[in-house]
């Protein structure tokens, strides 16, 4: 590949230590900004020194021997760079320092360390910039790939040089047939190896990308929502046990506020405040995607704030509901359906999808207004939701027949 710029420079640098001899020469390579020195084993006094032309001002044999090896040295290095375009290499001023001094080569770097090593900055950014939950997907996708190269490649790592589009799609074909999984959840672990692929290309280490042709394919999912009736079932069910109580208490705050598992978990009093229009609101921030959410406390959910204000749990962990795992939270989501006869898989995410459709849409919310409640940072993500609507469209289309069979 060709840089854009590549300088060249000879110099003297004075010694840190005070020294009235010679000082040592080292030579400047920049390749596109990035530069590196490195001293070239000669000397030189300052007075016999052009800094302008980077060369010796002697008469003497020994600068004119002095100015030749320099020479030679240029020439090495413009000859290295040459090579390096013909062999389709990623030129950088290590790269042409280590072929102008006879060095081996760096080692090429394998597609497993690449990343694990981006996984280890992942992991120190836990609770800041990364949620745990994106690190175990991409610990995940790193684990399935270990697999796929030992079971059909017959090799523990592969170097990020050797990628291609075969193997691209042959990790793709071993999602889908040896670890059975779905087409969205093969795009989720496709989209993460891309990333990687994308750092190796940025950090120079390939020229060419594996992926350039391949595209990662998704297809819309169906979203399971609650309708006001099932909503209404499970608001009125009362339960043997409190631990069922205080899940669908938690269930139906996230319907009528749209805040995610992890937004819920993490919640506490402070998040809610008085809002512009004199009534409680929350104000938070998305987990998953930084994004501040206000939204303002519906009466069905202010009521189960104030259930909840004294609860044990609440009080020793300063939050406004005592929400367990994710785990417990959909087992017991399950048993709860049952109870109640709702024919539904339950989930912290169909409760999200609820507050969207049934609470929100349905009941003439701007789809702008959602977007922004649910913390979307792209209206498109919003707009699948208007498309399960039925009901909405039903009475949409009931006031256009009226207008239309009443002509003015």
């Amino acid at each position: 590949m060709v840089p854009k710029t590549f300088n060249t420079l000879f110099f003297i640098k004075k010694p840190k230590s005070p020294a009235t001899g010679p000082y040592p020469i080292y030579m400047r390579i920049t390749v596109d900004g990035n530069r590196k020195e490195f001293s070239v084993g000669r000397k030189c006094s300052p007075d016999k020194w052009n800094k302008n032309i980077g060369r010796s001002t002697g008469t003497k044999e020994e600068f004119k021997e002095l100015n030749y090896y320099l020479d030679t040295l240029l020439h090495k290095t413009f000859e290295a760079k040459r090579k390096a375009i013909e062999d389709n290499k990623h030129i950088t001023p290590d790269l042409i320092q280590n072929m102008i001094l006879g060095r081996n080569e760096e080692k090429p770097k394998l597609l497993l360390g690449v990343f694990q090593e981006h996984n280890d900055r992942f992991a120190e950014l836990i609770g800041n910039e990364v949620t745990h939950t994106t690190w175990v997907r991409y610990k995940t996708t790193k684990d399935h790939l270990a697999n796929y190269m030992k079971t059909s490649q017959g090799v523990n790592d592969i170097s990020v040089r050797d990628l291609n589009y075969e193997f691209v799609e042959g990790f793709e074909h071993y999602l889908k047939t040896i670890r059975f999984c779905n087409t969205n959840t093969t795009a989720r672990y496709m989209t993460h190896f891309k990333k990687i692929i994308g750092l190796c290309i940025k950090k120079g280490f390939i020229n060419i990308d594996p992926f350039n042709g391949f595209k990662i394919r998704k297809v819309e999912v169906k979203r399971t929502v609650l309708s006001m009736e099932e909503l209404s079932t499970l608001a009125n069910k009362s339960f043997a046990m409190d631990r069922l109580t205080y899940i669908r208490d938690i269930f139906l705050f996230c319907c009528y506020t749209g805040l995610a598992y992890i937004d819920i978990k993490q919640l506490k009093p402070s998040n809610i405040a008085i809002g512009i229009d004199g009534e409680d609101w929350i104000f938070t921030s998305r987990q998953k995607t930084d994004v501040d959410t206000r939204v303002p406390l519906l009466p069905p959910a202010k009521a189960l704030v104030e259930k909840y204000k004294s609860h044990p749990n609440c009080i020793i962990n300063n939050t406004v509901l005592p929400v367990p795992s994710n785990q417990k939270l959909n087992a017991y989501l399950k048993e709860i359906a049952e109870t109640c006869g709702i024919n539904k898989q339950l989930t912290s995410h169909i409760a999200r999808h609820t507050f969207a459709t049934t609470v929100t849409l349905s009941n003439g919310v701007p789809i702008e207004t959602v977007s922004k409640l649910l913390g979307h940072t792209n209206i498109k993500t919003t707009q699948h939701y208007a498309k399960i609507l039925d009901l909405k469209v039903s009475k949409d289309f009931n006031s256009l027949r009226v207008l239309l069979g009443n002509p003015q």
